[in-house]
């Protein structure tokens, strides 16, 4: 089996545990466990929904595919962030499950740890899945697993708060034009748009729509693009079109924002969707515009099945029986819509469609999206990310400019990614 070199441990545990804090995964709970009888031996499996019980929809899932593959299957679920940090202690120990399911930034991280498969070595069949979401899980060429599902962001806009202040969302099209829309919703009174801007994952997850935007990369933080998107958000803020609580703002507490009923727009994912359903407010979706108009690439969230590498490589086929039970049609929609995901597979998403018609703005979203470790950036996306976020905080605060904010921020990125 191909294996990448190993590479300083404890370096990689530090990134892993800086990508993990990611936004729409599931955070938090106990570990859980669940099996089912079979006379194939046990088959080991850690995920990152210590929410989910035994009796769960989805360990039920996991337990009717391992009956498939005539074996038992022993689940665990962890805490996103310890999930990560056990999965690189078990791999560097040789004690690796034999099925593991991380979130998308993570499989970067593991697979330059040389603890994953590829797809390629392990005959597992990828060709059914969307290219940008399939494109989280490559390096170099190489796929190290299969998405389960992904979510990403969008607009949710207010339409009664639009209506008062004659503003049409048909005419949102761009960056100027979403910008005329919150100043006549402020001069009417109301309150414009309200996102995450914390320094935190949370921060560089929510900003990177209108930094990619802009048409900027993360290998040129301080781009002309990369500023412009920086100054959007900076003049929001300076100019009372977004609140000054955004700088502390993670995406629950801003999604709260938006429930008051008082904000045209708020920014947030595919995981509130039912939320703002029980809200009562009259909503829409809008994809977040890039500054020219068309939809801005939203970053991916969402996890990957992955199959570690196991001394004993006769039990690499049961294991790609099982990631295919739980990656079928059937299976993803009725996992994606548990967690509020779009499914990875166009067969998956028209059968989600049809089922919940709400969802097209968000497979329409999720059509733009991209990984935040695509273009090859790997385990560097944390580096970057943390400079990233640290800009949009010094900008946003009136502590710097966002050239100089920008600047700073390459500065420290280029240092930290040689």
């Amino acid at each position: 089996m191909t294996k990448k070199h190993m590479r300083g441990m404890a370096a990689v545990i530090v990134a892993a545990a800086t990508a993990a804090t990611l936004a729409g995964c599931a955070t938090g709970g106990t570990t859980s466990s669940s099996s089912t009888s079979a006379a194939g031996g046990t088959y080991t499996f850690w995920d990152p929904y210590p929410q989910f019980d035994a009796t769960s929809a989805w360990a039920k899932r996991i337990d009717s595919c391992g009956t498939e593959a005539g074996v038992t299957i022993e689940r665990t679920g962890y805490d996103t962030t310890d999930l990560t940090n056990k999965a690189l202690l078990a791999g560097q120990q040789g004690s690796s499950p034999d099925l593991l399911l991380v979130d998308n930034p993570v499989v970067s991280t593991l697979a330059d740890a040389g603890i994953l498969n590829t797809t390629k070595d392990l005959g597992l069949d990828t060709s059914a899945f969307e290219a940008n979401i399939l494109a989280a899980g490559q390096i170099d060429g190489d796929t190290f697993g299969v998405p389960i599902g992904a979510n990403t962001l969008a607009l949710y806009y207010n339409k009664s708060v639009l209506s008062a202040a004659g503003v049409d969302i048909a005419s949102v099209k761009d960056w100027s034009s979403l910008t005329d829309a919150l100043t006549k919703v402020t001069a009417a009174g109301k309150k414009g748009i309200t996102f995450s801007a914390i320094g935190t994952e949370e921060g560089s997850f929510q900003f990177l729509p209108w930094f990619w935007g802009s048409g900027a990369k993360l290998t040129e933080l301080n781009s002309t693009a990369g500023v412009d998107a920086l100054t959007l958000w900076t003049d929001w803020v300076k100019n009372g079109l977004a609140p000054n609580s955004v700088l502390n703002n993670t995406q629950t507490t801003t999604w709260q924002e938006f429930l008051t009923g008082e904000y045209a727009f708020g920014e947030n994912g595919t995981w509130q969707l039912q939320s703002v359903k029980d809200s009562g407010i009259d909503y829409g979706i809008l994809t977040i515009p890039a500054k020219t108009g068309g939809p801005a690439p939203a970053p991916t969230g969402g996890e990957f099945l992955t199959i570690p590498v196991q001394s004993d490589t006769a039990r690499y086929d049961t294991s790609v029986k099982i990631a295919n039970c739980l990656t079928s049609t059937a299976a993803l929609v009725d996992t994606d819509n548990t967690l509020s995901y779009v499914a990875p597979t166009k067969e998956a998403q028209a059968a989600q469609v049809a089922k919940t018609p709400d969802l097209q703005p968000w497979v329409d979203a999720v059509a733009s999206a991209k990984g935040r470790t695509s273009d090859n950036l790997g385990t560097k996306y944390p580096l970057i990310s943390e400079q990233l976020w640290g800009a949009v905080q010094q900008s946003l605060s009136g502590s710097q400019t966002p050239q100089a904010a920008a600047d700073q921020a390459q500065s420290a990125a280029a240092t930290a990614t040689k």
